[in-house]
């Protein structure tokens, strides 16, 4: 006879009931021991900057951009950079100083690209009563570009302008707003 049917009664019943609680233990931790790895995995910078000012040059050696923020680091498992509270002033001989500030700043790889990400302000240094206001704006630093599909308000002291969309262009000087554009002008009085 089979060594089974040998076993005391309680143990035939208890016998089926462990394998059972076994696979179901089993497969119900599967996902467990992937989601404590998942957050035993912290990010480590390999260098920081507290209070920085960064000048980045153009191929002339005069400076071209200033970079200011109170913190920032960077993170060499995806090459990204983050920064908190940036300043970028756009320097441009003989041009107005552009000023753009934010919450947050991501950069990745070759830094060409800054991500900005809350209370977005665009500024013209030469003349503070204009500014340009989104949540959301990539600056494309190879071409002097700033660019965002998000709403956008821009305050002048003759009114303000709505819009969803922008591309700005610290070279040229040149705003063009992308769509549902609206807005109040009030003409200065002479």
């Amino acid at each position: 006879m089979n060594a089974i049917f040998n076993l005391p009664r309680y143990l035939r019943i208890l016998l089926p009931l462990v394998a059972i609680l076994s696979i179901w233990l089993l497969l119900s931790g599967e996902n467990e021991p992937v989601e404590a790895e998942k957050n035993d995995i912290h990010r480590s910078s390999d260098y920081a900057m507290t209070d920085f000012t960064m000048t980045i040059m153009d191929i002339n050696g005069t400076p071209a951009r200033v970079i200011k923020g109170k913190e920032m680091a960077h993170y060499p498992a995806d090459d990204s950079t983050e920064i908190v509270d940036p300043i970028a002033e756009f320097l441009k001989p003989g041009k107005d100083s552009w000023v753009i500030t934010s919450d947050h700043g991501h950069t990745q790889g070759d830094n060409k690209t800054i991500l900005l990400t809350g209370n977005v302000i665009i500024t013209n240094e030469n003349d503070p009563a204009f500014k340009m206001l989104t949540d959301k704006l990539t600056l494309d630093t190879q071409y002097n570009t700033a660019y965002t599909d998000h709403a956008v308000t821009i305050k002048t002291p003759n009114g303000d302008t709505d819009s969803v969309g922008l591309h700005a262009d610290m070279n040229d000087e040149t705003i063009n707003l992308h769509s549902r554009v609206k807005g109040q002008y009030d003409a200065p009085a002479n």
